[in-house]
């Protein structure tokens, strides 16, 4: 029963070590009128055994919660900081050297979340002329952001 619940041959005869021990002590308290003296071994095994892989479950679970909190990325908060306004003051002096249409597109679609339909309707272009001022100004923006690297 043991090696058939744990699958580990010396875990099972520690737990069968454990359960001839209990029996030894609790004989007094078998009650034949509940069961054989089989179905009461078994039943004290079967009980041991579970218990055996819940705490071994239970100690592998409080390990992996210790090295996810072990396993913290530590980075600098202000070298974040300066790297992110840097990139930003980049990218927003890539947006200037863009044509004031070209902008425009760029702006309402990547900034202002308008879907390219809607954006021709706003600034009552055909969706084409959208389309093309965007495709030509987000390669104007990668040529430049290119050069920040």
């Amino acid at each position: 029963m043991a090696r058939r619940v744990l699958r580990d041959t010396a875990q099972a005869e520690e737990v069968t070590q454990e359960v001839l021990l209990e029996i030894w002590r609790r004989a007094g308290r078998y009650d034949p009128g509940r069961g054989s003296a089989l179905s009461w071994i078994l039943t004290l095994a079967h009980r041991r055994a579970v218990d055996r892989v819940r705490s071994a479950r239970a100690a592998n679970e409080r390990e992996e919660r210790a090295a996810r909190r072990g396993a913290v990325t530590v980075f600098d908060e202000v070298a974040e900081e300066v790297e992110g306004a840097f990139e930003r003051e980049w990218v927003r002096r890539c947006l200037e050297r863009l044509t004031a249409l070209q902008r425009q597109s760029v702006t309402l679609v990547y900034y202002d979340g308008y879907t390219h339909r809607e954006a021709a309707r706003r600034l009552a272009v055909p969706l084409g002329t959208v389309k093309s001022r965007l495709r030509d100004g987000l390669a104007r923006l990668r040529d430049c952001l290119a050069g920040a690297v």
